[in-house]
């Protein structure tokens, strides 16, 4: 195998938090530069030279790989791709290979525990246990938030790939039943429910598919009212599936029985972001972490390296641009 020399990882701190093995990398790589963090005014800078850029979430536009003349190869540590525009990577002849299914059991993980904390009321029993509730209490036991049982729940997936497989398989086990929405802009299927109709059938639905202009704000006002006032909502897909301020209202006003997100529109969010108020009842965030287990990033590492090892001998894998 002949190495290509030069190699830039833009932000290797979003993916290692110095827990990982990076040696499958640095064995493609004659010479592998680190940046825990670039700033979009150092991009260019940083990529002169580069045959192969790894990034994240930096943005690659089509002025900067313009700019960056010996690129060959981009390597995505994630599986999205609105950072890089790919079309102009294709029209100056750069690959571009990302990175999949390495966070399935993590994320599916993740997602049903965000499920059985809202099925438990666990924030709420945990602020009762804090602020010294069971302390006070006259009996064992504390009972003063509904506790739901999965069994016998029907829970709507939009989304059935990998991450979406695994979630109804757990959530199978739980003795769910499992729906499958059709989402827009697919071709109809005798398996998938069309969404007017699945919204009302389920008692938790669970968002696990791409962010595009068909599934932009997927999930409106419209569409929030449909859902049962007893039903869940759960992200752990992309923030921009769900109008925040749409949910924010439907939160308050007991349109839904509870929402978990791990994901929102902007990231990292502003204050102002609505589903951050302090006064939303019976709303879980999470800071975008389902997919991050050291097993799951680890993965990532040993995708990189087989794109690169792929691209290198002429047969590219994962490829997207």
């Amino acid at each position: 195998m002949n190495k290509i020399s030069h190699s830039v990882f833009l932000d290797h701190a979003s993916l290692d938090l110095g827990d990982l093995d990076l040696s499958p990398l640095h064995a493609v790589f004659n010479e592998l530069q680190l940046h825990g963090q670039s700033l979009p005014e150092q991009v260019v800078e940083r990529l002169q030279g580069a045959h192969v850029a790894i990034v994240n979430k930096v943005v690659l536009d089509a002025a900067t790989l313009a700019a960056c003349p010996q690129l060959k190869l981009i390597l995505l540590a994630a599986t999205g791709t609105n950072n890089v525009d790919l079309a102009a990577a294709r029209a100056l002849g750069i690959c571009v290979s990302n990175c999949q299914a390495y966070g399935t059991h993590a994320v599916a993980q993740h997602t049903l525990m965000l499920l059985l904390a809202l099925a438990g009321s666990l924030p709420d029993y945990q602020k009762s246990v804090t602020a010294g509730h069971w302390q006070q209490a006259k009996q064992f036991c504390l009972l003063d938030h509904p506790i739901i049982e999965l069994e016998g729940k029907t829970l709507g997936l939009l989304g059935h790939g990998e991450l979406g497989r695994a979630v109804g398989r757990l959530a199978e086990a739980f003795g769910m039943r499992v729906l499958l929405g059709q989402l827009p802009g697919r071709p109809p299927r005798a398996d998938r429910v069309p969404l007017a109709e699945l919204l009302p059938q389920v008692d938790v639905l669970s968002l696990h598919c791409p962010l595009t202009e068909q599934t932009r704000n997927l999930l409106g006002a419209r569409e929030l009212a449909l859902l049962k006032p007893s039903a869940f909502l759960l992200n752990t897909a992309r923030g921009g599936l769900v109008d925040e301020q749409a949910l924010a209202n439907a939160l308050r006003s007991g349109q839904l029985a509870g929402a978990a997100f791990d994901v929102l529109h902007t990231e990292p969010p502003t204050d102002d972001n609505p589903l951050l108020a302090g006064d939303i009842p019976r709303l879980i965030i999470t800071p975008h972490c389902a997919w991050g287990s050291r097993e799951a990033r680890q993965r990532i590492v040993l995708q990189l390296a087989e794109n690169a090892l792929g691209y290198f001998a002429g047969a590219p894998r994962r490829q997207v641009g």
